[in-house]
């Protein structure tokens, strides 16, 4: 199990990796206007008024439905109409009321009160009760009573109302009272019981989530759902996210580092000066100086990095400086590996060079020497083989390989195995332009 940095760490060159889209706030939560209900006399049965009701509600309701409404009248009859209520429709009727009147003086409180006394009298229409359940939620809403707003939005849920992403709404109006692990545990839920189901959680349950998991330093929630995120929804937003999610809490060495930006590289996520930065500065000119050279190129193409920069010039000439050798070397660095007596140290490090240059078959090779001699490290062994797995279309072999790797590297690894889920339709491809 990777190892969460206490602190988010503020990696190299005063940067982290970064986020390609804007992180959602708590607070950000909208609601559109809601429908009127359909008046209390409009129902499929006739309704069952008590006379004492329908005499006392009568002339009140004239006042109401009177060409200049007097709303004040209505407000002083309505204590003598809520003692007459003593039917289910005459609660309904009476809660019309009350909702109209709100409605035409743009009183919050009234409104709330009439359709939640609507509600309560049990005789809205099945089709239409997620309707009523959500304008009560929207109307508790405004009135700031959010936990009130939650328990009515998911009874709309429970009754099949889900026209306006209220999962989201309800995650957001727990994220908006500081209650981000009540608002995480609900998203959670939501999407594994999606997920268990068959179906493809939505991309905002997922965004939302570890938004508000990194804004609240809630790391763990921050990875799992950054990655699920990458997973569904496989774009170079999305993996430089779940990128910059690991970043931010996992305190990464400069191997592991380098590790996670060559994932970075091959799923288009290096976006800013910073990220190629942190790549250069990982891989190291005088280790890697061939891939090393092509990040410096590539930054440079595009855009995102100045040729005169200090920083970029000095990793460009030693790159250019080593690279013939190191290149030269190469036969020698294979056959030394090659040997009975070489070491894990050795044969590691010779798949390290190859795998730099792209030569991913021979790559794989030399670290599966290195896997058999004593002393190597197999987290990176596996990591590296994994990789140059990929690299290859080997998409089954490289999952199984990766999937053995453990401690900080396996968070690393389980986004690479997403990466590799990628490229199992271009693998295919690939393999059939072979035949």
């Amino acid at each position: 199990m990777f190892t969460l940095d206490p602190v988010k760490a503020t990696k190299r060159r005063g940067s982290k990796f970064a986020l390609a889209a804007a992180l959602m706030c708590g607070s950000a939560l909208g609601l559109g206007a809601f429908a009127e209900p359909v008046q209390a006399q409009k129902n499929d049965e006739k309704p069952k008024y008590s006379k004492d009701f329908v005499s006392v509600y009568s002339p009140i309701n004239d006042l109401a439905n009177a060409e200049v409404p007097d709303i004040e009248g209505v407000k002083a009859g309505l204590p003598a109409v809520l003692a007459a209520v003593s039917t289910p429709d005459d609660k309904r009727a009476a809660g019309s009321l009350i909702y109209s009147a709100g409605i035409t003086s743009k009183d919050l409180g009234m409104q709330r009160q009439g359709i939640d006394m609507m509600l309560e009298s049990g005789r809205i229409p099945a089709e239409r009760l997620g309707q009523y359940l959500y304008n009560s939620g929207q109307l508790a809403y405004q009135l700031e009573d959010l936990e009130g707003a939650r328990s009515r939005f998911k009874e709309a849920l429970g009754a099949g109302y889900n026209t306006a992403e209220l999962e989201t709404t309800i995650a957001a109006l727990y994220f908006q009272e500081d209650k981000t692990a009540e608002g995480l545990a609900y998203l959670k839920s939501v999407i594994e019981s999606t997920v268990a189901a068959g179906g493809t959680p939505k991309e905002e349950w997922l965004v939302r989530g570890f938004s508000a998991a990194y804004n609240s330093d809630a790391g763990l929630d921050a990875i799992n759902l950054s990655a699920m995120h990458v997973k569904y929804y496989p774009t170079e937003r999305s993996w430089n996210n779940a990128i910059a999610m690991q970043r931010s809490f996992i305190d990464f060495k400069a191997a592991e580092l380098l590790d996670i930006m060559r994932l970075a590289d091959r799923a288009d996520a290096l976006i800013t000066g910073n990220d190629f930065g942190d790549y250069i500065q990982a891989a190291d000119a005088r280790r890697l100086p061939g891939e090393v050279k092509r990040i410096v190129d590539q930054g440079i193409a595009a855009g995102a990095l100045e040729a005169s920069d200090p920083f970029v010039s000095e990793a460009r000439s030693t790159a250019n400086e080593r690279i013939a050798a190191d290149r030269a070397e190469l036969p020698q660095l294979e056959a030394d590996a090659r040997k009975a007596a070489a070491t894990a140290i050795t044969a590691t490090a010779a798949g390290d060079v190859f795998l730099s240059y792209g030569m991913s078959a021979k790559a794989e090779e030399l670290y599966a020497i290195a896997a058999t001699k004593a002393g190597a490290d197999m987290d990176v062994v596996n990591t590296r083989m994994g990789i140059a797995q990929i690299d290859q279309g080997k998409i089954a072999e490289a999952k199984a390989t990766l999937d053995q790797v453990k401690g900080n590297r396996s968070a690393i690894a389980k986004l690479w195995q997403t990466y590799a889920d990628t490229q199992v339709g271009a693998a295919a491809v690939a393999a059939e332009a072979a035949m």
